[in-house]
């Protein structure tokens, strides 16, 4: 107990210690992000947040947690991660150079023994060992939720936020995974979720809006590889018949959004990695809400969505199905009412003269 409160005031007040000077930093190497017609945001903005979140988060893991040869995989792949994004806020990269780092970084893993080796069927509840398929199953994972966090950075305090819920969430299940099923590994994931959300809740000090400084791709990178490796060392390893689905409810907002922007570029022939206007956040400006409150509502989603996960790590297979196909059908309903999935041609225009 006093290594995890240990943990907590490490991760959190060297992050809200470090934060000012990482932002003075940003300014003065000139990593700063300019507005633009895509982007909310009106001043030239700092990055390089990630360093600050990196730095708490480290410092409370190395400090607290005794090292094995997962947890050493997670520090070196977050910390090749961080270095990737701090290139691309410093420099600018191309999308194919930070692909390429991506898949580095979670290549790196699978020596040190963080790789998904089994799923849970959750129709029958026999585990199916996955063989050699581990290996791509965890590197897509890895580079998935790395670009799906990355995506949602688009409002100040989104990414953060929506994470932090996300590291709570995973802390939640994995405590009843432990108390429960008795699931071996958890408490390591536990303490690792608490720090992490300790010390995003420092960074939000300065990046809740009106925002002082962004996570930029340092942080925003660093927080969705985190969460995915995490999810592996945890949640994928219990022997629960819904464990497979349980990671992907809790970065349901990340997750989803990535995969309906990818719906709607597919469907209106542009570029998978050509940025738009329509992400979640985009629309519910458009509806009318402040920043603020487009935040706020999307925290809101998140954390349903992690209480969902939470019921359906303790209910019985045929109830967690059941739930299951219930959020998918309000969530698809809710995502084509603000148009998240893809609206028509007219509305496009409509909005575009709008913004």
């Amino acid at each position: 107990m006093l290594k995890m409160l240990l943990g907590l005031l490490l991760a959190g007040g060297i992050t809200l210690t470090a934060t000012p000077w990482v932002r003075r930093q940003a300014f003065r190497w000139g990593a700063v992000d300019r507005p633009n017609a895509r982007k909310v945001h009106k001043d030239v903005m700092p990055r390089l947040g990630g360093l600050a979140v990196y730095a708490g988060f480290v410092t409370a893991v190395l400090v607290t947690i005794q090292p094995t040869r997962s947890l050493y995989g997670l520090l070196l792949g977050m910390t090749l991660i961080m270095l990737l994004g701090a290139l691309d806020d410093l420099r600018g990269l191309s999308p194919r150079v930070k692909l390429a780092g991506q898949v580095v970084a979670a290549v790196v893993l699978l020596p040190l023994d963080v790789q998904v080796y089994f799923v849970t069927n959750p129709f029958n509840g026999h585990i199916v060992d996955l063989g050699w398929l581990g290996i791509p199953i965890t590197i897509f994972w890895v580079v998935a939720v790395t670009n799906a966090v990355n995506l949602i950075d688009g409002l100040d305090g989104l990414a953060g936020g929506v994470s932090c819920i996300a590291a709570l969430t995973m802390a939640v299940v994995g405590w009843t995974q432990w108390q429960v099923f008795g699931a071996a590994g958890q408490r390591e994931v536990i303490m690792l979720a608490l720090m992490l959300a300790a010390a995003l809740l420092g960074f939000l000090r300065y990046n809740f809006h009106p925002a002082k400084i962004f996570l930029g791709d340092s942080g925003s990178m660093l927080l969705g590889y985190t969460l995915a490796v995490m999810a592996i060392m945890g949640l994928t390893k219990s022997v629960t018949a819904v464990s497979v689905l349980v990671p992907l409810v809790i970065l349901g907002i990340p997750l989803l959004d990535t995969f309906f922007a990818i719906l709607r570029r597919y469907h209106r022939h542009r570029p998978i990695f050509q940025p738009d206007k329509e992400h979640l956040h985009h629309q519910l400006l458009a509806l009318g809400l402040s920043h603020r409150q487009a935040v706020l509502v999307i925290y809101g989603i998140s954390a349903l969505l992690g209480g969902s996960a939470v019921v359906l790590n303790l209910v019985a297979t045929d109830q967690a199905l059941a739930l299951l196909v219930i959020l998918a059908v309000v969530v698809i309903a809710a995502a084509n009412k603000v148009g998240v999935i893809g609206r028509a041609p007219e509305k496009d225009r409509q909005m575009s003269s709008r913004l």
